[in-house]
């Protein structure tokens, strides 16, 4: 008996980064709310600060992307332009 049921090239791979616990699901990174990652705003914000050798994100060492600066800088610009509307 001949078995001619196909089957899927279907699979889950999950990678986590052993120094902060990032997420990797089929090689896309995901943020803990469940949403799209975004490998070089890790690298702005996590890695290029902590990483080390442990740190699985392919764009650790790569400027750009969203960093803790920019987003005190936002939030700055913000402050700033709520005073000038009062």
């Amino acid at each position: 008996m001949t078995n001619d049921r196909e089957f899927s090239d279907l699979k889950l791979e999950r990678k986590e980064c052993p120094k902060c616990g990032a997420i990797w699901m089929n090689g896309n990174h995901t943020w803990a709310t469940g949403a799209k990652g975004n490998e070089r705003d890790l690298a702005g914000l996590v890695c290029n600060k902590l990483g080390d050798s442990r740190c699985i994100n392919p764009q650790r060492g790569f400027e750009g992307g969203d960093t803790w600066e920019k987003r005190l800088d936002d939030l700055s610009k913000m402050s700033d332009e709520k005073d000038v509307n009062f």
